[in-house]
């Protein structure tokens, strides 16, 4: 069936909500955007699926998300795992609507269902599948992108978002599936008969002591009356972070504008920490108001950024700033206090900065580098809890924004981040200094090893082939210097290998297999080519040393202008 005839098909299905209906019928004449909806499918992944709404199976809508639910509901059956899962969402269109498709989906399959009353951020839900025994999880949400876009995230057991082997068999389960169906009975019907059920409210307070005994100096952050501006971004974070900073004794300035659930973000269109305007309303407030600090989550806060105000304006700390700052306050703090245990390890991504490596080693804490996506560092720690080990795990981060401290979740979580930032700042600022200045002492301390991010949006519904095909492209015709550097070493994290350019030798990179590219220059400088998981992109992670900032910005300059040449956005 060709894509016009599968567009005619769902215009034919006689119980299309009124709305995808329009939709589709304003396509009536429109090659391009049938085929861009009806042309090929969203693909499920280890994070789920996530993509644009709208109709058809390119598009997330109750027909796609009922049949994830469906797929994933058949391999949870086929497993020896609890037959419950745990739901939650966050403030973006559909996302409530989305949560009861798939409740009704797993209700039907007589699987236990259990459903926050409320929205609740990713880390909730972590900790939820956890505490309630399930055999898996769903979180309705599209983390950072912008309004337009939803998803279907999707967690093991173990609190983690699925691994690639049960994955593959949601897939094959999902295909199994037939495109279009309803649901036998409404939410109403199933909460009534007691299949699905609401979370109960006690899970929030039990999440916030869980949250609190993983500070560490927390009796002493009210002495420094630390005064921060945040932002939840329109996002779920906005009651459990200014629960959590109220309760240690912070100061706290909502953004008036981004404090309220909206699902069109209209002050931030791009709800993503990482970037420059996720903090821009945040900044006409502190520009006005004392201010030490100013945090913002993204919707479903599971990521973080913090800045600081200096001088006439604001320096934002990036997310590699962040973790070592926060590696090195809890790895000082515990060594202070004795209570570093043995074998102590932390964990990071492998774009992550290698500066975090050195912070270890002064503490004589193993560093860990795993593949990109939260689930790998989560992974670290359930190799650990299955020898009663886990709380060897001292920190872990991305330097997408994304922290975790504790192992009560396995999910990056901006609602512990922020109580460790804030009761970082409060230690800094009793000695006269904010974390901007923290930060440079760690550079003059480890060198500056600056991160630059190169993100080359594709376009089509071909996207993700030709994200496949320019890695392959250059897999095959490798560069041999980059930014004015020999290339040294190519690590390739789909075939596995290692290869030395001077020698020609070849050895094993043991690691699980990933579409990635990394390529070592001289001196600690590297550049990692990577496909985006959830997005048409192909993603570039540069890193530039230099002996100051100046010559390490220099090289970081020289990186991005050669990559840029190698893999063009389109």
């Amino acid at each position: 069936m060709n894509y016009i005839e599968l567009w005619e098909k769902w215009c034919s299905f006689p119980t299309m909500p009124q709305g995808l209906l329009q939709q589709m019928q304003q396509m009536q004449g429109d090659d391009e955007a049938i085929r861009g909806s009806f042309g090929a499918e969203l693909q499920f992944g280890t994070a789920g699926l996530r993509g644009v709404m709208g109709p058809g199976p390119n598009r997330l809508n109750v027909y796609t998300v009922r049949r994830a639910a469906l797929g994933m509901a058949a391999w949870l059956k086929g497993t020896d795992l609890p037959k419950r899962c745990a739901i939650g969402y966050d403030s973006r269109h559909n996302s409530r609507l989305f949560t009861e498709v798939c409740a009704c989906a797993f209700a039907e399959n007589g699987i236990e269902t259990w459903v926050y009353h409320e929205l609740a951020p990713t880390p909730m839900l972590s900790y939820a599948v956890r505490r309630m025994e399930c055999g898996c999880g769903v979180v309705i949400s599209a983390s950072h992108n912008s309004g337009e876009y939803n998803g279907v995230k999707c967690y093991g057991p173990d609190g983690c978002q699925m691994t690639d082997a049960p994955a593959a068999v949601v897939m094959e389960k999902i295909t199994a599936v037939d495109a279009l169906s309803e649901p036998e009975k409404s939410f109403e019907a199933w909460l009534e008969e007691g299949t699905i059920k609401l979370l109960p409210e006690s899970i929030w307070e039990d999440y916030y002591q869980t949250v609190l005994a993983e500070g560490l100096l927390l009796s002493e952050v009210p002495e420094a009356q630390l005064q921060v501006i945040y932002t939840p971004l329109c996002g779920t974070g906005n009651k459990p972070v200014r629960e959590i900073l109220r309760r240690i004794g912070v100061q706290t300035n909502v953004v008036a504008c981004q404090e309220q659930p909206d699902g069109d973000f209209k002050t931030c269109e791009y709800p993503n920490p990482e970037t420059d305007g996720a903090l821009r309303e945040s900044y006409r407030i502190a520009a006005e108001a004392p201010c030490d600090l100013i945090m913002g989550t993204d919707p479903d806060c599971d990521r973080i950024a913090v800045a600081i105000p200096e001088g006439d304006g604001f320096r934002k700390l990036t997310g590699n700033e962040l973790g070592c700052l926060l590696l090195d306050y809890i790895l000082r703090v515990r060594a202070e206090k004795k209570d570093l245990p043995e074998g102590a390890f932390a964990v990071r991504s492998i774009v992550t900065t290698s500066m975090a490596d050195r912070i270890c080693e002064t503490y004589g804490c193993e560093m860990r580098a795993v593949l990109t996506g939260f689930k790998w560092i989560g992974g670290e720690i359930l190799k650990e809890e299955e020898q009663g080990q886990e709380a060897k795990f001292v920190f872990g981060f991305e330097e997408s924004c994304g922290y975790l401290k504790g192992t009560y979740a396995r999910d990056k979580d901006a609602v512990v981040a922020a109580m460790l930032v804030a009761e970082m700042a409060a230690w800094y600022k009793k000695q006269g200094k904010n974390l901007a200045q923290a930060m440079d002492a760690l550079y003059e301390t480890y060198g500056y090893t600056l991160a630059g991010v190169i993100s080359c949006e594709l376009k089509g519904v071909d996207a993700m082939e030709k994200a496949a095909a320019l890695l392959q492209n250059l897999r095959n015709d490798s560069p041999a210097a980059i930014g004015g550097l020999s290339v040294e070493q190519v690590l390739d994290y789909q075939q596995l290998t290692i290869k030395t350019i001077a020698t020609g030798e070849v050895t094993e990179l043991v690691m699980p297999t990933s579409n990635v590219l990394e390529f070592r220059l001289g001196g600690g400088n590297r550049v990692i080519v990577r496909p985006s998981g959830t997005e048409p992109k192909i993603k570039l992670y540069l890193t530039g040393v230099g002996a100051t900032r100046e010559a390490a910005l220099q090289q970081l300059a020289l990186l991005d202008a050669d990559m840029r040449v190698l893999v063009p956005a389109e």
